[in-house]
C-alpha cells in the first residue's frame, strides 16, 4: 500500500511559526516557520515516508461556510506581521522544491483534503493527514487514513482519538455542533461544553439521535439549553462538516515524491535565513560502504623494525594496544597494531597464548619498537588507557605529540555515542569486527588465533586512522585548536590523577562496617514492628504494599511494577507514619554499606599501599564535566553522620596532609559573566554575599528563612528550575512561588533576556557554546513539547556548568605541571580538587595553587577558592 501524506498547510505554518516565534537572520528578518518548515522537509524521508505529498491551501477570501454563517472565522485576530512574511516565503519554497499545492477558490483546505481521502477511499493507498485543526478528525478511519500531530508529535487512530476528545472520528462533527469550536468561531450549543457534549453522545450517538429523544435526557438543565440552541446545533454541524466533492483525482500522480534532496532546491533561500543547522546538515557527504585495506600480521622482528625504520619523521601513526582485561592497572599486553596509510595496518602479537600458537615478537623488541612509534605522532582512541597499558608493561611515558580520536569526536558531538564501533558506523557506514565474536566469555584476548586477532586489531589501528583523517577536515578549526592546546594535554593530567589513587585505613573502616551491621539490624527490627510484619526492606514492591496497602497511607499513581517509594514520595509521607523516617534512615546506610563500605574495602584490600584508583572518564558527560567510575569517587555521600564517618576512613599517608581547594558560587559567577548582570558583577566584585543580598532585594530583609529562599532560587535557575519546581521544593504555593522568580528577575533585569536569548540562539542555531567554544546541540526541530522545554533548560545550564568545567579543566592543566611526589592531586569532584601534600609544603601549596585557580582565566567577575586542610576526608570543610 503507498502512502499519500496531506498537509493542513496554514495550519503546520501557524504551529511552525509559534513554535519558534522569535527566531530571526542577522538582518533581523524573522526565520522560525521558515526553519521549522526546512525540518520537516528534512524529516519527510524518515519521519513521513510518503509515495506522494500534497500541501492542500485555504482559498482567499470567503467560503461556502461564510455564506451559512457570516461570523465563521470573523472572530480571529489578524496575525502578526513576522508571521505574514514568512508565508510567501514557505510557499515559495513548495513550490522551488516541486512538490504539488492545491487550493480551490470558495473551499478550505479542510475540504480539498476530504475530497482527497473520498478519492483514496477505493484505491491501495494509506493517507496520512498532518494537522492540528479537531475538524479533521472525522476522516480518520483505521487502515486507511490517520492524523499526525505535529504539536504532539503523535499518529491519531479511532482509539488514539477516542482517548483524546472522548469521542469517536465518526462523531466529532456532533460533538463540535454541541460544545463549539472558538478558533472557527463555530457557535454549538451555549452552556454545553467538551464533558457535556461527550456524556451525549455516548448515550444517543447523534446530533440527530439527542434531538430525537429528549424526553429521555434526565438533566433538565441540559434539556433546556438544547431547546434554545437547537438551530445553532444544526448550523454548527454543517459547518464543521467537510465538503468532500471536489475534482482533484488528476494531483496525485503528479505529487510522487522524487528520491533527491528538495532542500537543495532552496539552498539560496536557506542562505539567506542563515538556517545553518539544515545547511550542516545538508552538506554531510555520502557514507563510504566499501572501506578496504590490507591486514598485515608481524611474526618477523627484521620485518617490524624495517617498516618502522623507513618511516618519514613526520609520519602519522594511528596506534592501538590488546590487553587481558580493561582495567589498566591489572591488564597485560597481548599485541599492538598500528596504521600509517589508508591501504594498509599492522598487528604484532606478543603474549598470545594457545596450543601451537607460532613464535611471536619478545616483549623486549616490541618496547623498542614503541619507542620509534613514540617518536612520531601518535593517534589513539582513548588513549588514556592505552598509554596506561604501554607505561605499565613497559616502563615507557608518553610520546611527544598525539591526538585522540575520542576525544575530537566528542568535541563535534557530546551527545552521540563515540565508541569505536558506533563511530565507524556512524561516520562511515563501515561495520567492525566486534570483540564479543572472536573472544570466547570466560577467556581474555590472549586466546585468540593471532591471525583472527590481525584481522581484529589492525582493522582498530585503520579505522582511528580514518577517524583521524576526517575529523582533520570536518571539525571546525576552532575545536581542533582547542584540542591541541588543552584537551589532549589533559590525558597526562588524569592519568597522573588515576595514578596517584587515595588511601583507604582499612582496619577503620572494617570497624566502622560492624557498627553499620549493628544499626542495621536494629533499624530492620523497628520497621518490622513498627508495621507488625516482616517483609524484604530493599523490595521497592513489598515496602509500597506494606505502605499503601497494609498501613493504608495516600499512595502516589500505581505502576505495573508496583506502587512507587522512591526518596521523593517517601519524604512526602514522612509525618504521615514514624516508619518513614526509619525506612529512609535504613535505605541511607544500606546504601551507603553494600555500595560504597564493601566494594571499596575489597579494593584497598587488593593493593599493598591499601589505595583506591579511579577512572576518570573525560569524555563521559556532554556538559564537559568529569565523571568518574569503577568506582565513582565523585558520587562518595556527602552529608549527614554516616557520610563523615565514612569519608574520614579515607586518610593521608604518614606525614601529608588533605587539602581541598573549591570554586566558590563558580556557576554563579558564570551567570554574571555571561549575563553581565550589573547586580550581580557588584556583588561578586565587593564580595558580598549573593544569597544575602538576593534576599534584600526579594524580601526587603535578610534572615535565615529568606536567605535560603534566595539561595533556592539562585542556584535553582541554573539548572533552569521554574515556579513549579521551587514550590514544591520550598513546600509554599505556586503562585507565591511565582512572585519569588518575577520578583528575582525585575531585580537582576539582565539574567532573564540572558535567558531568553540563550534559549533563541539554542533554538536557531541548534546549539550552544561554553567559555572554551566546545558546543553542544539540542534537536529542538524534532522534540515533543516535553523535550523542548527540557532542552531549554539544559541549554542554559549546559553553558553555565560547561564553563565551569573548561575553566577547572585549564586549572587542572597549569597545577599539574608543578606537582610530584611530594604534591599530589587525587580527586576531582566537579568544581573541587583535593590534594596529598607533604605537610610542611601546605601553606604555600594552597597559596600558588588557589592563585592558579582563581586567575586561569580572565573574566568580566573574578573567580574565588576557599581552601581547607585535614588528615582524612570526612575532616575536609
Amino acid at each position: 500500500m503507498k502512502t499519500l501524506t496531506l498537509i493542513d498547510t496554514f495550519g503546520f505554518f501557524f504551529r511552525l511559526f509559534y513554535a519558534l516565534k522569535d527566531l530571526q537572520n542577522s538582518k533581523k528578518e524573522p526565520s522560525g516557520m521558515i526553519l521549522g518548515f526546512a525540518n520537516f522537509i528534512l524529516s519527510l524521508k524518515n519521519e513521513h515516508k510518503s509515495d506522494y505529498i500534497i500541501f492542500a491551501l485555504d482559498s482567499k477570501g470567503k467560503t461556502f461556510r461564510n455564506e451559512l454563517y457570516p461570523a465563521y472565522k470573523q472572530n480571529r485576530t489578524p496575525p502578526p506581521p513576522e508571521l505574514l512574511a514568512q508565508i510567501p516565503i514557505c510557499i515559495e519554497m513548495i513550490e522551488k522544491m516541486g512538490f504539488i499545492s492545491v487550493s480551490k477558490e470558495g473551499y478550505e483546505a479542510d475540504d480539498i483534503i476530504a475530497s482527497f481521502v473520498k478519492i483514496c477511499k477505493d484505491k491501495d493507498i494509506f493517507i496520512r493527514i498532518i494537522t492540528q485543526d479537531k475538524d479533521l478528525y472525522q476522516l480518520i478511519e483505521d487502515g486507511k487514513t490517520s492524523i499526525y500531530s505535529p504539536l504532539s508529535k503523535n499518529n491519531y487512530d479511532t482509539a488514539a482519538c477516542v482517548e483524546k476528545y472522548g469521542v469517536k472520528p465518526c462523531q466529532i462533527r456532533d460533538f463540535l455542533a454541541l460544545c463549539g469550536d472558538s478558533s472557527d468561531n463555530i457557535p454549538g450549543v451555549k452552556g454545553i461544553g467538551a464533558k457535556g457534549a461527550k456524556t451525549l453522545l455516548e448515550e444517543f450517538q447523534s446530533l440527530e439521535g439527542i434531538f430525537e429523544n429528549l424526553t429521555l435526557i434526565r438533566n433538565q438543565r441540559n434539556k433546556n439549553l438544547l431547546l434554545e440552541g437547537k438551530e445553532n446545533a444544526f448550523l454548527s454541524k454543517k459547518l464543521a462538516s467537510l465538503y468532500e466533492d471536489l475534482e482533484l483525482e488528476n494531483f496525485i500522480e503528479k505529487s510522487a515524491v522524487l528520491d533527491d534532496e528538495p532542500l537543495l532546491k532552496v539552498l539560496d533561500i536557506l542562505k539567506h535565513y542563515e538556517l545553518h543547522s539544515v545547511l550542516k546538515k545538508l552538506s554531510l557527504e555520502k557514507k563510504d560502504k566499501n572501506l578496504a585495506f590490507q591486514a598485515r600480521l608481524i611474526l618477523n622482528e627484521d620485518e617490524l623494525f624495517s617498516i618502522l625504520n623507513e618511516l618519514p619523521k613526520e609520519s602519522i601513526i594511528a596506534f592501538d594496544t590488546e590487553t587481558t582485561g580493561l582495567d589498566a592497572k591489572e591488564a597485560r599486553i597481548v599485541g599492538f597494531s598500528f596504521c600509517v596509510s589508508e591501504e594498509e595496518a599492522f598487528y604484532v602479537p606478543l603474549t598470545h597464548n594457545y596450543l601451537d600458537v607460532p613464535l611471536q615478537i619478545s616483549l623486549e623488541s616490541a618496547k623498542k619498537a614503541i619507542e620509534m612509534i613514540y617518536r612520531h605522532y601518535v593517534i589513539g582512541h582513548n588513549l588514556k588507557y592505552d598509554f596506561k597499558i604501554i607505561e605499565n608493561n613497559f616502563g615507557l611515558s608518553f610520546p611527544l605529540k598525539y591526538a585522540d580520536t575520542m576525544i575530537l569526536a566528542w568535541l563535534e558531538n557530546p551527545s552521540l555515542r563515540i565508541n569505536m564501533d558506533d563511530l565507524a558506523l556512524r561516520l562511515f557506514n563501515y561495520e567492525t569486527l566486534h570483540f564479543e565474536t572472536l573472544v570466547k566469555k570466560g577467556e581474555n584476548f590472549a586466546s585468540v588465533d593471532v591471525y583472527k586477532a590481525c584481522e581484529y586489531a589492525a582493522e582498530d589501528a585503520y579505522i582511528t586512522l580514518k577517524f583521524y583523517l576526517y575529523f582533520l577536515e570536518k571539525l571546525e578549526k576552532p575545536l581542533l585548536e582547542l584540542a591541541e592546546k588543552s584537551e589532549f594535554e589533559f590525558i597526562k593530567t588524569l592519568t597522573m590523577l588515576e595514578n596517584n589513587g587515595i588511601k583507604l585505613d582499612t582496619k577503620a573502616l572494617s570497624v566502622l562496617m560492624k557498627q553499620y551491621e549493628q544499626e542495621i539490624k536494629i533499624l530492620s527490627e523497628e520497621i518490622y514492628t513498627l508495621c507488625e510484619d516482616k517483609f524484604n526492606l530493599n523490595s521497592p514492591k513489598q515496602v509500597g504494599d506494606i505502605l499503601f496497602q497494609k498501613l493504608k497511607l495516600p499512595s502516589g499513581k500505581k505502576g505495573k511494577t508496583g506502587y512507587s517509594t522512591d526518596e521523593k514520595v517517601l519524604k512526602t509521607l514522612i509525618d504521615k507514619h514514624p516508619v518513614i523516617e526509619k525506612i529512609l534512615a535504613y535505605r541511607e546506610l544500606a546504601k551507603l554499606y553494600f555500595t560504597y563500605c564493601e566494594p571499596l574495602l575489597k579494593l584497598a584490600l587488593k593493593d599493598k599501599h591499601s589505595r583506591i584508583y579511579s577512572n576518570f572518564l573525560q569524555t563521559g558527560t556532554a556538559t564537559g564535566r568529569l565523571s568518574s567510575k569503577d568506582p565513582n569517587l565523585q558520587n562518595i555521600p556527602a552529608h549527614g553522620q554516616y557520610a563523615k564517618d565514612y569519608k574520614t576512613c579515607f586518610v593521608a599517608q604518614e606525614g601529608f596532609s588533605f587539602i581541598s581547594l573549591d570554586y566558590s558560587q563558580i556557576e554563579l559567577r558564570m551567570l554574571a559573566h555571561f549575563s553581565e548582570d550589573e547586580k550581580l558583577l557588584n556583588a561578586f566584585e565587593n564580595d558580598e554575599d549573593i544569597h544575602a543580598k538576593t534576599a534584600m532585594m526579594i524580601f526587603k530583609e535578610n534572615n535565615y528563612h529568606t536567605r535560603s529562599i534566595a539561595k533556592s532560587i539562585n542556584f535553582g535557575l541554573i539548572y533552569g528550575m521554574g515556579y513549579k519546581t521551587l514550590s514544591q521544593n520550598l513546600k509554599i504555593e505556586a503562585s507565591l512561588a511565582k512572585k519569588y522568580i518575577q520578583s528575582y528577575f525585575e531585580n537582576f533585569t539582565s539574567i532573564k533576556s540572558y535567558f531568553e536569548r540563550v534559549r533563541n540562539e539554542a533554538k536557531q542555531k541548534g546549539f550552544i557554546t561554553t567559555l572554551s567554544g566546545r558546543k553542544r546541540y539540542f534537536d529542538f526541530e524534532n522534540a515533543k513539547a516535553v523535550q523542548i522545554a527540557m532542552y531549554e533548560r539544559e541549554s542554559i545550564n549546559s553553558i553555565l556548568q560547561g564553563s565551569a568545567a573548561d575553566i577547572i579543566k585549564f586549572a587542572m592543566i597549569e597545577i599539574s605541571k608543578d606537582l610530584n611526589e611530594d604534591k599530589k592531586m587525587i580527586l576531582q569532584i566537579h568544581d573541587e580538587l583535593i590534594f596529598e601534600v607533604k605537610d610542611e609544603l601546605c601553606e604555600n601549596f594552597i597559596k600558588k595553587t588557589s592563585d592558579i585557580m582563581e586567575n586561569i582565566v580572565k573574566l568580566k567577575v573574578k573567580l574565588k577558592t576557599s581552601s581547607s586542610s585535614a588528615k582524612n576526608w570526612g575532616e575536609l570543610k
